[in-house]
């Protein structure tokens, strides 16, 4: 709901402004999130047990987008990593490891999947039955726990901030 009021302020922007261009259209974004930040502690509602553990939307926003420059940087480093794994073979180090998820919903463990499948030099094999563990194969492994801590404290912990 908040992201459509978002949109909708920001084309309210461009109708009042009567220019589209990339720095009015970015000014226009930063106007409705400054009234949406301020205007949201204004409204009275009794949010519902799955809207109390969301966090308040310009959060939400901020989390996401640092969420999205986390899964930028993430890749970069893994593309680099995959880079020098192809000119020097021999620091393959290829395993699957099974790592426990903290996640419960369907959508949070989806993302997870699709971001370790996106970041090169990993693939999401499977998750469990129970949907308590998923299954990664990595080129370059090294210490497997390490590997998990990295998935976990990175993608997992990142994911349950913006889809708690």
């Amino acid at each position: 709901m908040m992201l459509l009021l978002h949109i909708l302020l920001t084309l309210v922007w461009l109708a009042i402004t009567a220019e589209i261009t990339y720095g009015n259209v970015a000014l226009g974004l930063l106007i409705a999130f400054g009234v949406i930040s301020i205007g949201e502690h204004n409204v009275d509602h009794t949010p519902t047990p799955m809207q109390a553990k969301r966090l308040p939307y310009p959060q939400l926003i901020l989390k996401s987008i640092a969420f999205v420059l986390y899964f930028l940087k993430e890749l970069l480093l893994a593309s680099w990593d995959v880079f020098l794994t192809i000119l020097f073979p021999s620091r393959l180090q290829p395993s699957v490891i099974a790592i426990p998820l903290d996640l419960t919903r369907d959508i949070q463990i989806t993302l997870l999947g699709n971001l370790i499948t996106l970041t090169p030099g990993t693939l999401t094999l499977e998750v469990s039955a129970d949907k308590k563990t998923i299954f990664v194969h990595g080129i370059r492994v090294g210490d497997p726990e390490t590997f998990r801590q990295q998935i976990k404290a990175g993608f997992e912990k990142r994911i349950l901030e913006v889809l708690p």
